[in-house]
């Protein structure tokens, strides 16, 4: 939305949620576009624990950006800010004196620190969970820019986020080193990725990878139909089969394998790999080997696409903000930067068609999906 708003002198940027290839280029961008606009940029460490819990950093928690703080950053994984996927200040855990632990929404803390430190505008760099966290914060005033940010590539208003074809290109790497093991051995090999819900990890990296099954939440699969599929590779002559699993993968009438869920933050998904790795050497009766790349696929430097799309939003954000616009989420609708109202990016997820052309070229590869 646009209002009319004071001009902007001061401007604070947040790296929220999991890590991802392509935040400190998003950062430099940010830091570098303002700087040129006469802007002052400051830094929030870890999400927004610099501001909630200052007395934990001896910098207090929020720096002054400079060039020399983002020069030669762009090529970096992680973020120079760090980042927390813990302690929602909109369910934030505080200690009681008793012993125990209550959740207590503490953005009117974060509204009022902007206040004290005047810093006029924050732009906020995250998932789903951040994007929340965004709209309640502009609701209470406070002027907002987001930059949509996940591996998982599940958010639904930008074309693509950062970190995505980062990711995609290990687990291909990964399928690429684990086909010749597996060759060799004669082994079925089961591949597990993140994700989330969405698919988009294992499909394009296990197209890519020349995978022979992959399983994606939006089509739930019978481990029967797996089997057929490894038993048709050995009655062929091929003793091996690559498994490409995301982490949401879910049987037919079954549930995703959840392994762990705190107040606060969303549930943590895994454990998928192994049930279809112990189901295919029971039902097989073939060697089989389970290999999670979990949070491999987060770290590293960015490919060159993410690179550029990381900072073309970073920059698109600082534009916002010089064109007096506030409560937006900065989205890649090639080749633009659109804006898009944050209310309107949160709640849906970008889920893979089923109908889509991945999925129809890996059905006349002969990949199975396990339906």
């Amino acid at each position: 939305m646009t209002n009319t708003l004071s001009p902007v002198k001061r401007v604070a940027i947040s790296t929220g949620g999991g890590d991802a290839p392509g935040l400190n280029a998003v950062i430099r961008a940010v830091v570098l576009s303002g700087l040129k606009r006469g802007w002052e940029i400051y830094g929030i460490r870890d999400g927004f624990h610099g501001l909630l819990l200052p007395e934990r950093y001896p910098d207090g928690g929020l720096i002054r950006m400079t060039r020399d703080t983002v020069r030669g950053i762009t090529h970096l994984g992680g973020t120079i800010l760090g980042t927390s996927n813990r302690n929602n200040p909109m369910q934030f855990l505080v200690k009681m004196p008793d012993g125990t632990t209550q959740e207590v929404d503490r953005t009117d803390e974060i509204v009022r620190a902007f206040g004290l430190h005047e810093i006029d505008a924050l732009i906020t760099v995250g998932g789903d969970g951040s994007l929340a966290i965004a709209n309640v914060l502009m609701q209470k005033g406070l002027r907002v820019i987001s930059v949509p940010k996940t591996i998982d590539n599940d958010l639904d208003k930008t074309d693509v986020t950062f970190g995505f074809d980062t990711a995609v290109a290990f687990a291909t790497e990964a399928l690429d080193r684990l086909h010749t093991t597996a060759a060799s051995h004669g082994r079925v090999m089961v591949v597990e990725v993140m994700g989330r819900y969405a698919g988009w990890i294992a499909l394009n990296s296990g197209v890519s990878g020349s995978a022979d099954v992959i399983l994606i939440p939006e089509i739930p699969y019978d481990i029967n139909k797996v089997i057929e599929k490894i038993k048709q590779r050995d009655d062929t002559g091929a003793r091996f089969t690559l498994v490409m699993v995301a982490e949401g993968a879910k049987p037919k009438d079954g549930h995703i394998s959840v392994v762990e869920h705190e107040s606060g933050r969303a549930e943590r998904l895994g454990g998928i790999g192994e049930k279809v790795a112990h189901e295919i050497s029971s039902f097989s009766g073939k060697e089989t080997r389970v290999v999670v790349l979990g949070h491999l696929l987060r770290g590293g430097s960015p490919t060159a696409f993410d690179r550029l799309i990381a900072l073309r939003l970073g920059a698109a954000a600082i534009r916002a903000l010089e064109e007096n616009q506030s409560g937006v989420m900065v989205a890649l609708d090639p080749p633009q930067v659109k804006y898009v109202p944050i209310p309107e990016a949160i709640g849906k997820m970008k889920f893979v068609p089923v109908d889509c052309d991945t999925v129809q070229t890996a059905r006349d590869l002969g990949i199975s999906f396990g339906d």
